[in-house]
């Protein structure tokens, strides 16, 4: 095996082992996570409203929300390769791997590993604080008589949930209210993805169709946490610190560990560096320099409107008329 393969072989294992540890802690939290059990206030009237099902579910969030900035990912990388050369093509066994289908590969891959962080952090804070949903009352129906005056204004923790037809499942999720996954989730890929069209997206045919495209991946994301709100699966609060994990994960992802726009900052780079040179040889080197420098200095002797050959003729037509 060669340098080069080996090199790309240790990338590709080290790469996927650390999404699937992210990964599988995801799942071990869906799967055996317990949530805090919080108590509840017989009068908080923000428990008492009813049950609706999602506007966004949970498989159409996943499947947009990853599919649609990935394929964007691939075209914009294709189209970015064939217009802007100067990446080399990686090797491994013997087979050419093209320049833009490995760039493509490292952004999916940063992309993937910052939502399942985004995803993960979320459960965290879901399973540690177990805040109750807005329909906790009516998918719960605890056994406690809250019409007695001795449950009025007092603190609830020990109950059962006395609801037919509800999965464990259902009653699970009832106490993840705080915060938002839905709001965090969508936060993140649609930033993340106006973020990656700010970076490829160099179509002249039209100034504003790249925000655009910006803006609509916004509205998406504002829609899907708004609804969290309007289906009464979430506090406001919740939607709020969702939303602000997802764009802050985003924000982190894009400049920390992506450095999307490293490539720009370099090219800048380059174009400051170089410009003095350029200019040096448009104007002839220092000789063209100070030959720019000398309306300068004929301006600076100036006074009043008139300049010092103005008043060296002055001066000698009165000289001529006194004689």
């Amino acid at each position: 095996m060669d340098r080069s393969s080996k090199f790309i072989l240790r990338k590709l294992i080290m790469d996927f082992l650390c999404l699937f540890i992210v990964g599988i802690s995801v799942l071990m939290f869906f799967l055996f996570g317990k949530p805090y059990k919080r108590g509840f206030f017989c009068n908080d009237e923000s428990l008492y409203h009813p049950y609706h099902d999602s506007t966004v579910t949970s498989p159409m969030l996943y499947v947009i929300g990853l599919f649609l900035p990935i394929c964007t990912i691939v075209i914009g990388e294709y189209l970015h390769a064939r217009h802007f050369s100067g990446h080399t093509a990686k090797v491994l066994f013997g087979y050419t791997i093209p320049p833009w289908l490995w760039n493509a590969y490292e952004k999916i891959g940063v992309f993937g590993f910052g939502a399942a962080c985004t995803a993960l952090s979320t459960d965290i804070a879901k399973y540690t604080v177990g805040r109750l949903r807005p329909h906790f009352m009516k998918v719960c129906v605890p056994n406690i008589d809250c019409s007695l005056p001795e449950n009025q204004h007092r603190y609830i923790e020990q109950f059962n949930c006395t609801a037919t037809g509800m999965s464990a499942r259902m009653l699970k999720e009832v106490r993840l209210s705080f915060p938002s996954g839905h709001s965090s989730f969508s936060a993140y890929t649609m930033i993340y993805l106006a973020m990656y069209l700010q970076l490829r997206m160099r179509w002249k045919g039209s100034k504003l169709l790249k925000h655009l495209l910006q803006l609509l991946c916004l509205f998406m994301a504002w829609f899907t946490a708004m609804t969290r709100i309007s289906n009464y699966k979430h506090h406001w609060s919740d939607v709020l610190a969702g939303s602000t994990l997802g764009t802050i994960n985003a924000l982190l992802v894009a400049y920390c560990v992506a450095d999307l726009f490293k490539e720009e900052r370099e090219r800048h780079c380059s174009t400051e560096k170089h410009r003095p040179a350029d200019y040096e040889t448009e104007t002839g080197g220092v000789a063209g320099i100070q030959d720019e420098l000398c309306p300068l200095q004929m301006r600076m002797k100036s006074y009043g409107g008139l300049n010092a050959n103005t008043e060296d003729s002055t001066q000698e037509s009165r000289r001529r008329g006194s004689d």
